[in-house]
């Protein structure tokens, strides 16, 4: 084989190769849905209120009652590092176990390949700070999910409740563990960014769900310690508070992802 013809093969599969790559970009184009599922566990164990216990690494074995969070300004990260936030005032949403909300829908996401996600836990200090009427409709919802003190208290980040049991405290005992943020000087908003174990590709004719496993274990069993035992109603708490607010964004990680067309729940 002579080198002139060696060339010419290689120039070849240089043009179909640069062919493939530029029909694979053009292809993703358009909007499109993406779909974010919170499945709540416990430990690896499916999140059953009231119906089942778990025992946690502090030794308490916890009844839950109420497992409540509110996830809010998406940003998406695309394969070569670009951002696309998704619009403010639409990115406010609470998972609630015991009201069947535990699934998330952003709507006209531009085409492309997503490797990550970041977002908040809580309520931040721009939107709270646009006041009562600046809410729009999800004061009102968080309201009727029990999100809320009231609004000069403000948002509930978290609402975890139930009662438990431990070496110490035999007799079932109630506990609740609310965070939020109290004024600025106690600001409990966190952001968390959660990697994909593959490419979420969202295109006119490709709407991808994003399954998330949410592990309420986390909460008190996290980096931080935090133990019912010694205190079992956790509210506005200036040393526990931010603890458990750290602890809470080791709840999430991402199990799998569907890319289809839709219909793929």
């Amino acid at each position: 084989m002579t080198n002139s013809f060696k060339t010419l093969i290689f120039l070849s599969l240089l043009i179909v190769t640069a062919c493939d790559t530029d029909d694979e970009t053009e292809s993703l184009s358009g909007e499109n849905r993406l779909t974010l599922e919170f499945d709540n566990s416990f430990s690896g164990d499916d999140l059953l209120l009231e119906t089942s216990s778990y025992t946690n690494a502090n030794g308490e074995t916890l009844s839950i009652a109420r497992f409540n969070y509110i996830v809010s300004n998406f940003m998406l990260i695309d394969e070569n590092g670009e951002e696309f936030r998704y619009p403010k005032d639409e990115s406010y949403f609470i998972i609630s176990e015991e009201n069947g909300l535990t699934e998330v829908i952003l709507e006209n996401i531009p085409a492309g390949n997503y490797i990550a996600l970041r977002f908040g836990l809580g309520v931040d200090q721009e939107k709270y700070q646009q006041g009562a009427e600046g809410q729009g409709d999800f004061l009102e919802i968080a309201e009727e999910n029990e999100m809320m003190w009231s609004w000069q208290a403000g948002y509930k980040f978290l609402n975890f409740e139930g009662s438990f049991t431990s070496e110490s405290n035999s007799e079932q005992t109630d506990f609740k563990i609310h965070t939020g943020s109290h004024g600025s000087s106690l600001d409990n908003y966190k952001e968390v960014q959660v990697n994909f174990p593959s490419d979420a590709v969202v295109s006119a004719d490709l709407s991808p769900l994003v399954h998330f496993e949410v592990d309420a274990s986390s909460i008190l069993t996290g980096t931080h310690k935090i133990k019912l035992s010694e205190k079992a109603v956790i509210m506005v708490d200036e040393e526990k508070s931010p603890k458990i607010a750290e602890n809470a964004l080791e709840m999430f990680s991402v199990h799998h992802i569907h890319n289809g067309t839709g219909g793929h729940h």
